[in-house]
């Protein structure tokens, strides 16, 4: 990464659509969370109250980190609909420089 091409990060957002199907689906979404993160593509992941979920992803391409998040279950089953937003950074506090990689 150049400082005039810094590395994207995403935030994916998980937005719950069948609440009535999720704990059926909570394991496996559970686990996949934990690969993406053990795999150093998950930086933070977190809940959003009476809403679903958000993801702070790095380290991947916009099309790459799309298909991992329609292998969520919670995706693939339909209990919730992701967006994924690109942010290419411009000013990173330096506590977050070194996880983004910058």
């Amino acid at each position: 990464m150049t400082a005039e091409t810094p590395d994207p990060v995403y935030l994916v957002t998980l937005e719950i659509t069948d609440p009535t199907h999720a704990g059926a689906h909570a394991p496996g979404h559970a686990a996949w969370i934990d690969r993406g993160v053990e795999d150093g593509v998950f930086l933070l992941v977190g809940s959003v109250p009476g809403r679903g979920g958000a993801i702070l992803a790095r380290r991947t391409s916009e099309a790459t980190l799309s298909a991992r998040v329609h292998q969520d279950p919670f995706v693939a089953h339909g209990v919730a609909t992701p967006t994924i937003t690109e942010i290419v950074p411009s000013r990173i506090h330096p506590e977050l420089a070194a996880a983004v990689g910058r």
